[in-house]
């Protein structure tokens, strides 16, 4: 039985772009266009009853921003769509590089007034890290904006690659008339407007070139002088360069007037990959074997790049997201967690579109289904129909900023534990118990993680706590050579010791000098900056 045709169907990607850019007008617009919703929630509205679709925590509806990653699938000309919506703000790029670990290409939104942003900076780092293919969207050029050879020229310097315009701009800001559409050979007209749907835009062939310089006068002119510079220096677009992340399409556009979204939706079926092979290792005669996993490949199996608190308020549930690897899902098959051997048992097994969940009845690889679990997984598990494999590449970063945690009412520990045992799972924050026992430590890659904490223990779990600064800047990861050393290391240093959420053990540092002169000491004991899910796979000592 071959899948083939089916993962071929698939196109799985993530939208990442700096806060502001548009990335989440952006994603409404796809799922707009696609059928999958009928209104587009006002993202800027903070106070209406609609939010933007892709956001569903509190904290987000308050504050206008996207903090979680939220999944969308959609079907567009006969294509499985699975979008990726990744929180733009700095403060959550762990979340970030994990869902960029489950998915084939990216969607890079830039806006046209401030071209490359820092935070588009780190995202690209990630992708090409990965080499996953970029497709590119500069968004908002009914503003007033830089010129579009200016920004080609700096997200080349920026990505490392040539970009190869697939639509090009006639105007901008006010003057913006629309865009050439270097695909089809024909321009499509600008018009304002939120309710506009593709096929209200007007479409002209350049066929008739004095036409359309006859309405759009000194605008056309230049467009088309700009326009032959950038096709003239850029490659000729490479299907094969384009997938092995060596050159960008680029489109133009304005996403919150539904306008050059349509060429981007097609891009994505036309050109974007299909699910392709995934690494993983597996254990023979105790020895870890590098198994390439084909997506073709009969038996099921998955990774869990994404867990879930609370998605459902009436429901104390966790949902674990799960990007297929291999096989097909059916409902009530046999699965089991590789990382304990234990049989997985969700309660429901759902796909998404956005808040709304639907049963999944089938799933390929490509897709992201979520298992509703009351715990026994982690972030990073492998789930499979059999096979003993472990998927690799699910990173944790050493956090650089501490808290300790306060519970204002002693009589709420019990639901403290609950709280931070689980948002610790969920790779919302990392938790770390001190082996000497006193109050736990929270550990972040960026200061609003601790705020967003601190929001949904008393949400979600009731439990109000006051986080206090302590001595920690750093943490590394430990492991030993031999037992013998490792018990020595801990002798050495008890109440520098903690154990995450994955009771993976940790060095907490109060400088750099700290592991410097540990290290020294214990030259046998591995400090690394970095862990792999669950504390296999540890990357090199730092």
């Amino acid at each position: 039985m071959s899948f083939a045709s089916e993962t071929r169907r698939r196109r799985t990607f993530a939208i990442i772009s700096h806060p502001d850019a548009g990335k989440t007008t952006l994603t409404e617009k796809l799922l707009l266009f696609s059928g999958a919703i009928q209104i587009a929630g006002s993202v800027k509205a903070r106070k209406a009853t609609r939010h933007a679709t892709s956001d569903w925590m509190e904290i987000e509806k308050q504050r206008g921003i996207s903090v979680a990653s939220s999944v969308m699938q959609m079907l567009y000309r006969e294509h499985v769509i699975n979008l990726l919506d990744t929180p733009g703000h700095k403060d959550f790029s762990e979340d970030t590089y994990r869902v960029l670990t489950a998915v084939d290409s990216a969607l890079m939104v830039i806006d046209a007034a401030n071209g490359v942003e820092a935070q588009t900076r780190r995202l690209i780092e990630v992708c090409r890290q990965r080499d996953t293919p970029i497709i590119t969207f500069v968004n908002k050029m009914d503003r007033e904006v830089r010129d579009p050879l200016d920004i080609l020229d700096e997200v080349e310097r920026e990505l490392g690659m040539p970009c190869v315009p697939m639509t090009w701009p006639v105007g901008q800001g006010k003057t913006f008339g629309g865009i050439v559409n270097l695909r089809t050979q024909a321009m499509t007209v600008f018009d304002g407007g939120k309710e506009r749907r593709p096929q209200d835009f007007e479409t002209m062939p350049l066929t008739d070139p004095a036409v359309l310089q006859a309405r759009f006068g000194h605008d056309w002119d230049t467009a088309m002088e700009s326009m032959e510079l950038a096709t003239g220096a850029s490659p000729a677009f490479d299907r094969e360069a384009f997938l092995a992340g060596k050159q960008t399409p680029v489109f133009f556009g304005s996403g919150v007037n539904n306008f050059g979204v349509m060429e981007v939706l097609d891009a994505l079926v036309d050109l974007a990959p299909s699910p392709g092979p995934r690494k993983s290792s597996l254990v023979v005669n105790k020895q870890p074997v590098e198994k390439t996993v084909l997506p073709d490949d009969p038996g099921f199996s998955g990774v869990v790049f994404k867990v879930q608190a609370n998605m459902d308020a009436n429901h104390r549930d966790r949902i674990a997201f799960v990007r297929v690897a291999s096989g097909k899902y059916t409902p009530g098959m046999k699965l089991k967690v590789q990382r304990t051997a234990k049989e997985l048992r969700p309660t429901s097994v759902v796909t998404f579109m956005s808040q709304r969940r639907e049963a999944v009845e089938e799933a390929y690889a490509g897709d992201i289904i979520g298992f509703t679990t009351h715990g026994g997984v982690q972030l990073g598990d492998t789930i499979t129909d059999g096979a003993s494999l472990q998927f690799t590449g699910l990173p944790f970063f050493a956090p650089e900023l501490f808290m300790t945690v306060i519970l204002k009412n002693p009589l709420r520990t019990k639901q403290l534990q609950t709280g931070l045992e689980q948002l610790g799972e969920e790779g919302a924050i990392q938790v770390f118990r001190p082996e000497m026992g006193g109050p736990m430590l929270l550990g972040a890659v960026g200061q609003l993680q601790f705020e967003v904490v601190q929001h949904r223990l008393k949400g979600e779990y009731d439990c109000d706590v006051r986080l206090e600064g302590c001595q920690y800047t750093g943490a590394r990861w430990i492991t030993a050579d031999s037992p013998a050393e490792l018990r020595e290391f801990t002798n050495a240093y008890p109440t520098r010791l903690a154990q995450d959420a994955a009771n993976t053990l940790a060095y907490l540092c109060t400088s750099p000098y700290d592991v410097r002169l540990a290290q020294e000491r214990f030259p046998k004991i591995h400090f690394h900056p970095l862990r792999e899910h669950a504390g296999l796979s540890l990357g090199s000592a730092g």
